[in-house]
């Protein structure tokens, strides 16, 4: 009785404390926070501009200088606002410049000329916030504050000297022996849009250096031609030529307006910059001196090396970077969608044309008037389809544009469309099969949010192409993907009739498993329902393992009439993994768990005993594959979930999903989840893609996992080591450590058996990545290049690829559109995994390419071609 009412007391006051902390915390939240001032200075400058930015430079400015000099708070403020906000550069430039000004109390003050003005102080604390990104090579911000610098430059803040070395610093970096493009191309970018602000006043100082940056650009750009061959959006296999309509390349594309506007002495330039600071008076030097730049040596790119090699040499970095970044021009989150709606104030007026309902303004014949709307999507999709990857994922900017499209939605929305519209024709003239993809889930995704309206009777009249057409591809694509978002039914309805009963573009039957068994019609429909009835009631690994067993005996002895199966284990383990699957069909979560709970039981089928009868272990997983593929072969996506997850929990490698990709190629009819005859032979489409993509992951993952396990363990010893050696030193005089002897890094590696696991398991899944990698490359040549000797050679992987060819391409039949889109898929395979590629050049090119190291068809050479600029070979 007394524990009862102590226990009862005891909760009777925790409630009662509780309640007391609950008072305290709801009167603490009600208290009032008080920003300091260094927090009021910098988040006026942050905030500045959101009305009138003209109007408000010099109301912060009288803001600062009322109050006590705070220089570091001003220095972050402006820091922050230049590099989270640069549309707002030019008028930070223009704040910097009233603050370089004497404050007028200075002015009446003899000597005052002598201390350095407040806006030389901050921009000397600036300084080290840009020497700070230079040292980590934070390329991004590193820009945008050369950005302020050439404005700071043109008001008069910096010395032109000073400016001028700065540009040429980053110049000098072109110059330099085996430099990479992606350090290369930043070096440029902050040269270029440096000169494209600065450029005209540079170019009239005393020593002008403009022609020897723009020169040293120029023969930059002229050295990468070869790479730009494997990441332009528009796809031409008989040529290498890197100049198409209707795109451009980020850094030729800089260089080709930096000597357009150099040539009429940077006037131009000027013409789209704002420079609010020109209204204020010239400053005099010998009052406010120009602020000098300190001379910058841009530090060496930092590459790791952590001893940690294989047979084969170290694991490789991916680096997004090394590749030109290609973009569309495609016309002639919510805070960032009406931040770029409200970019037009930002601009010198004219720039765009003035929205809808806008108060008329006096026309100016010099204004550009570009449509708004058409240039941030634009933008956005040109982003979203950079390759080999874009900066960010697709879901960012797909929500962008949607975002965009309910804040305005009477004008973005027909931009959208009129993308949707030019993209859509640039399917005849080769868009990239990558890009295509991308289309084609960003279309079905932007449905989605807007109730999957589109006008498709434009493109009924496609219909008439062949199915392998790119228009046909993508339709049936984007189709798929939103039926992934909604349902069969739904998305059914939104199509017209031609449409809806060509099972070319939408399956008769909504996507769903196929359990082979099911029916009390087939055989083995018994053998099935027992294994049902043991996995629904979740017996046992070891009963299920026996009952397996079990069965197998019984279908070698029984009577029943013969069975599709090269023998009585592929039929016993069709049967086990169907039900298997059937009843993890219901939802992932049940998947997961049937898998894992009878984890031994497919790993049994897997590996079967080969002294037991059992048949081979690649045999047998290449069975478990074709079962999972033909179960699911109504849902293409379950059937990439599912072969997941068998990699996951490696029932499977990732060289047999590679392996079975390319041994089944075409054999999910374009798409639509039925099996038959007309399926195309031997050609990659984007499904058999997302297979063979899906396994690479997996296998490079691994062993970046390994890696990092062997460098933690690694610096787990050495840190040992270290301590070990400090302890020993420090009490070699104690008698009770007399007999402490050195420690050899060698004798403590011996002693390490989690490392010494470790170094195997990476040796290991290292090997396992370049059987990945080179059974990939076998079955891209298998299917592309023509070997007398290869049953699965495709008919026009020469043909499809020559100048002659393309131009009759309105005559071209499925299977020559197939092959032409496993090109692409090749060329996306070199550039997506060229960082692994060069890793392992040697060895994959002497496994992957054996079939063809002798023969000299344009097919061969056109696929060695591709190998060397990902590789880095081209001569």
């Amino acid at each position: 009785m007394s524990y009862d009412r102590s226990h009862r007391g005891g909760g009777g006051q925790r409630r009662r404390q509780n309640r007391e902390r609950e008072d305290y915390d709801y009167h603490d939240r009600r208290r009032e926070i008080y920003d300091t001032p260094e927090q009021i200075i910098k988040n006026a400058i942050i905030k500045m501009g959101e009305v009138d930015p003209a109007q408000e430079v010099p109301r912060v400015a009288k803001q600062i200088r009322d109050r006590p000099v705070m220089v570091p708070a001003i220095s972050e403020g402006i820091r922050l606002g230049v590099t989270e906000q640069p549309f707002k550069i030019p008028y930070y430039a223009a704040l910097l410049r009233l603050l370089h000004d004497p404050a007028p109390s200075e002015t009446e003050t003899s000597g005052s000329s002598s201390a350095p003005s407040l806006g030389k102080q901050v921009l000397e604390d600036f300084w080290k916030g840009f020497q700070g990104y230079l040292d980590k090579l934070a390329w991004r911000d590193t820009r945008l504050c050369i950005h302020f610098f050439a404005h700071l430059m043109v008001a008069q803040v910096i010395s032109i000297e000073s400016m001028s070395a700065l540009l040429q610093s980053f110049a000098t970096v072109l110059d330099e022996f085996g430099v990479s493009y992606g350090r290369g191309k930043n070096a440029a970018l902050c040269a270029i849009e440096g000169l494209l602000i600065a450029g005209a006043v540079i170019k009239k100082s005393s020593s002008p250096n403009t022609e020897e940056i723009i020169k040293a650009i120029q023969t930059f750009n002229e050295s990468i031609t070869s790479s730009k061959f494997l990441v332009q959006p528009m796809m031409s296999l008989h040529s290498d030529a890197p100049v198409f309509e209707n795109t451009d390349e980020l850094l030729e594309c800089g260089l080709r307006i930096l000597k357009a506007v150099e040539a009429s002495d940077f006037l131009d330039a000027w013409s789209s910059v704002p420079q609010p600071y020109l209204d204020y008076p010239d400053l005099d030097p010998t009052v406010s001196s120009p602020f000098e730049l300190p001379s910058i040596l841009v530090p060496p790119e930092v590459i790791e090396i952590d001893g940690l090699a294989t047979d084969a040499g170290e694991d490789a970095q991916v680096k997004k970077e090394d590749w030109p970044e290609y973009f569309f021009q495609l016309f002639d989150n919510t805070e960032c969608a009406r931040l770029l709606l409200e970019y037009p104030k930002w601009c010198v007026p004219g720039t765009f044309k003035p929205r809808s309902g806008a108060p008329p303004t006096e026309e100016d014949p010099n204004a550009k008037s570009w449509q708004l709307e058409s240039a941030v999507v634009e933008t956005i999709l040109g982003s979203l389809f950079l390759l080999p990857e874009p900066s960010h994922k697709a879901v960012y900017y797909i929500a962008l544009i949607t975002e965009l499209c309910k804040l305005s939605p009477s004008t973005v929305g027909p931009a959208v469309g009129k993308s949707i519209r030019k993209l859509y024709a640039s399917f005849a003239d080769g868009l990239d099969v990558e890009v295509a993809r991308r289309f084609a889930e960003w279309f079905a995704v932007h449905m989605s949010n807007f109730g999957f309206q589109w006008v498709w009777k434009e493109w009924v009249p496609d219909l008439a192409l062949p199915t392998g057409h790119p228009k046909r591809t993508f339709v049936r694509r984007a189709i798929v993907f939103e039926i992934r978002l909604s349902y069969h039914d739904r998305i059914l309805k939104t199509l017209p009739e031609p449409m809806q009963t060509d099972r070319n573009v939408i399956a008769v039957q909504a996507p769903g498993p196929q359990f082979e068994y099911e029916d009390p019609e087939n055989p083995y429909h018994d053998a099935a329902q027992s294994i049902l009835n043991l996995l629904r009631g979740r017996s046992r690994v070891d009963e299920v393992i026996s009952h397996v067993d079990t069965l197998r005996t019984s279908l070698e002895s029984s009577s029943i009439g013969a069975h599709p199966h090269t023998s009585i284990d592929a039929l016993v383990r069709s049967v086990v993994v169907q039900s298997l699957l059937s009843i993890g069909c219901r939802s992932f979560s049940h998947l997961l768990n049937a898998i894992e709970r009878y984890l031994p039981l497919l790993r049994s089928l897997a590996n079967p005993n080969p002294a037991q009868g059992g048949g081979d272990a690649t045999e047998a997983k290449r069975d478990i594959l074709d079962i999972a593929a033909n179960f699911w072969r109504r849902n293409q996506q379950m059937i990439g979930i599912v072969f997941d997850k068998l990699m996951q929990y490696q029932i499977v490698d990732p060289t047999d999903v590679v392996a079975w990709t390319f041994g089944n190629a075409g054999m999910l009819e374009q798409g639509v989840g039925s099996v038959g005859a007309e399926a195309g032979r031997f050609c990659i489409g984007a499904f058999e893609w997302d297979l063979v993509k899906g396994a690479l992951n997996k296998a490079n993952g691994r062993v970046m996992i390994a890696r990092r396990k062997v460098a933690a363990l690694r610096k787990e010893q050495d840190d040992s080591i270290a301590r070990a050696k400090a302890s020993g030193g420090a009490d070699a005089n104690m008698e009770v450590d007399a007999d402490v002897k050195p420690i050899k890094q060698d004798d403590a590696a011996a002693e390490s058996p989690q490392l010494m696991v470790a170094l195997k398991a990476f040796t290991s899944l290292t090997r396992e990545q370049k059987f990945a990698l080179s059974r990939t490359i076998e079955g891209f040549v298998s299917c592309l290049a023509l070997s007398s000797n290869d049953a699965h050679q495709g008919p026009y992987g020469e043909s499809v690829i020559t100048e002659q060819a393309w131009e009759k391409r309105s005559t071209w039949s499925n299977d020559e559109w197939q092959t032409w889109e496993t090109w692409g898929w090749y060329r996306h395979f070199c550039r997506m995994y060229a960082p692994y590629l060069r890793n392992y050049a040697t060895t994959l090119s002497t496994v992957g390419f054996a079939k063809i190291r002798d023969c000299t068809n344009p097919a061969a050479e056109l696929m060695r071609k591709t190998w060397d600029s990902a590789t880095g070979q081209e001569v």
